[in-house]
């Protein structure tokens, strides 16, 4: 399960961790940092105010090797005294005991068998959980406490478990998500560098589809200017619906603290004329304007009718679905459709 023989010879790369069992370095993860620790405590509490429909998280590690751009989970390992650049993809900390801690907690009387996701701060499955094995006996002390849970991965790693998510969905309620919100895999591993591509994801929508779960895709972000048009959106609803999604979630990239600053450069790096329009459109929040949401939600709704997304396909296990949604709650309001025929995004990029 661990890596034997392969103690961090590197003094600085240990970190002042609760519960730290020793560091890790090893060949087949080259510049990256595996801190084991044994965790006190697995279930999180999701604020209140949250637009998740869900109330409690387990992520069986911090930090991810996925590497994207645009994480908005990057602030968190500042919590670490680690920063949310560079640390945040190569210092992962890994809770190598979170499976039996799972286990305690659910077990106690006064668990409530709340819905559970897992995949909310660090991807489960990103390529380290080969070796680590930790979600199986995650998996089955939710399912034999009863408690319902969901999975947000863009890992095709997933599929080794499958048959434990089937036995488990036999019993309690369980949502799988598949992040994909490329289809350009070029362009998809200049964002996202470390995760899989696109074509790896659809195969393991459609493994989840051929198991007999229906798996909600997060297209999320889209980016403005570089996946926001029709014929992107498109050929990305299309491709989801042919490996057998049931529902597509989509909504525009959020630039939190942490992430503003990594993707931001990044932005400056490879697109540079990007970046005096993206200024404009978040201004100096986290969000974009509430003309593109609107305009993107517009457009986001005609792509799920033309290619036959049913609301009613996801009862019943999806989970991945904001509570924003606009079709999670009826149609838009009356004059969108009007508003959708302007284009909200900056334009003259020499006025900002």
């Amino acid at each position: 399960m661990r890596w034997q023989g392969q103690q961090a010879s590197d003094a600085g790369a240990l970190i002042p961790l609760r519960g730290l069992i020793r560091s890790v370095t090893t060949p087949e993860f080259a510049g990256v940092t595996f801190h084991e620790v044994l965790c006190k405590s697995a279930l999180n509490k999701v604020p209140g105010g949250s637009n998740m429909p869900f109330t409690w998280t387990i992520n069986t590690t911090r930090g991810c090797l996925h590497r994207c751009t645009y994480c908005f989970a990057r602030k968190t390992h500042e919590y670490l005294d680690l920063d949310s650049g560079a640390d945040f993809d190569t210092q992962i900390v890994v809770k190598t005991n979170v499976a039996e801690v799972v286990r305690a907690e659910v077990a106690k009387p006064s668990w409530r068998r709340e819905h559970v996701a897992l995949g909310t701060n660090s991807d489960p499955y990103m390529r380290a959980e080969g070796r680590y094995r930790l979600m199986p006996g995650v998996i089955e002390a939710l399912a034999d406490s009863d408690t319902p849970f969901s999975i947000l991965t863009k890992g095709p790693l997933l599929r080794r478990d499958l048959p434990l998510i089937r036995a488990a969905a036999e019993r309690v309620d369980v949502g799988i998500g598949v992040s994909l919100a490329f289809t350009d895999p070029e362009l998809q591993q200049r964002v996202e560098p470390g995760t899989p591509t696109p074509k790896a994801r659809l195969d393991l929508i459609r493994a989840v589809a051929d198991a007999g779960l229906r798996p909600t895709v997060m297209a999320m972000p889209i980016l403005p200017w570089l996946t926001d048009s029709n014929e992107h959106l498109d050929e990305l609803f299309a491709a989801v619906r042919d490996a057998g999604g049931a529902w597509v979630t989509a909504g525009p990239l959020h630039l939190r603290p942490g992430a503003r600053e990594w993707f931001m450069a990044w932005l400056a790096r490879d697109y540079p004329a990007l970046v005096p329009k993206y200024r404009a459109l978040y201004g100096r929040g986290s969000y974009t304007t509430g003309e593109y949401r609107q305009w993107l939600a517009d457009r986001v709704r005609t792509m799920r009718r033309r290619h036959g997304f049913v609301r009613e396909e996801t009862q019943g296990g999806a989970r991945w679905t904001l509570r924003t949604d606009p079709d999670a709650v009826g149609d838009s309001p009356a004059g969108t459709a009007a508003l959708a025929q302007a284009d909200p995004r900056p334009v003259q990029a020499a006025l900002f």
